[in-house]
């Protein structure tokens, strides 16, 4: 039986679905800036998750880091530009920020123990 102060695990669905909210985030971002090339492979990025292996995982968890240093990136282009002009920045630095953090929440979702042990060589 397990104890009232025990977190239930997250189940993998949660954690794939998450995953796949960030790449759609991501993806609309490049999208947005007209790189094609960048939208394609972030569309394709969750495809990893058939390949059963610790690499893929591994791959998988460094793109959704990579994604959040872009959204961070973004926020400090946008608050350095909106400054510059005089214009409010909080808003959209407080949304940027908020969008990478589900970036790394999806990487680190991906550190479970359950998937570790189903993505190993």
């Amino acid at each position: 039986m397990r104890s009232r102060s025990a977190k239930p695990p997250v189940p993998m669905i949660s954690r794939i679905s998450l995953y796949v909210i960030a790449v759609a985030l991501i993806a609309a971002h490049f999208l947005r800036v007209g790189n094609m090339v960048a939208v394609a492979l972030c569309l394709a990025a969750p495809l990893l998750f058939l390949v059963r292996r610790r690499w893929s995982l591994l791959i998988l968890q460094w793109l959704a880091y990579m994604a959040a240093a872009i959204w961070l990136a973004t926020a400090w282009q946008i608050v350095d530009m909106r400054l510059a002009f005089g214009e409010p920045w909080l808003r959209a630095a407080l949304i940027l920020i908020a969008v990478a953090g589900v970036s790394m929440l999806a990487g680190g979702l991906l550190r479970s123990y359950s998937l570790q042990l189903r993505y190993r060589d």
